[in-house]
């Protein structure tokens, strides 16, 4: 899954990697959105997603298929966002430093289901910047949770994070295969 606030990038993520057409599930925003939708980091933002982006791409030389479920941002759509993390096996959480805690409620639900997950700080251009200990601490995450940096644009960059999330997903079934068998 792609998961984090509204705004943050998901959409472009998966379609940046993705090798397939991109679907995307999105509807022009509308003044029944005002003052619910958060659009100062985006203000020429005229879409939405109101179910889900999904994407595939193959790595580890064709070995290895992504299936990427990008999920709507805003927090209304929890119900939805249950069904899609039901059997996903991990989760890149997207967040933007312009608005950090509009992530809090995806890393929430991901907590809540024990889904494993890594962050991407996209960097939007004039975005500010912080060092990782504090985007740590803002974010609440556990000193093992993976923090890289992306541009959700560039998809040498969005590549990156999904390997990082790939490689700690790999760490954390291997630990939990280890674990189970003690």
């Amino acid at each position: 899954m792609v998961a984090g606030g509204f705004g943050v990038g998901k959409t472009t993520l998966i379609g940046s990697v993705s090798e397939v057409r991109p679907l995307r599930m999105e509807e022009p925003i509308t003044q029944a959105s005002a003052g619910v939708d958060d659009l100062r980091g985006t203000p020429h933002k005229t879409t939405t997603t109101v179910a889900m982006d999904f994407g595939r791409i193959h790595m580890a030389g064709g070995r290895l298929a992504l299936y990427l479920f990008g999920l709507p941002g805003q927090s209304r759509f929890q119900p939805l966002w249950e069904d899609l993390a039901e059997g996903a096996l991990g989760c890149l959480v997207l967040a933007d430093t312009r608005d950090l805690d509009a992530s809090h409620d995806a890393l929430g639900l991901l907590d809540g289901a024990g889904i494993p997950y890594a962050v991407a700080i996209n960097t939007f251009p004039g975005s500010p910047s912080y060092p990782e200990a504090e985007l740590r601490e803002a974010l609440a995450l556990e000193p093992a949770t993976p923090l890289t940096y992306c541009d959700a644009r560039d998809r040498t960059s969005s590549l990156h994070a999904l390997i990082t999330l790939t490689e700690y997903l790999s760490e954390h079934r291997s630990a939990a295969l280890l674990e189970s068998r003690r």
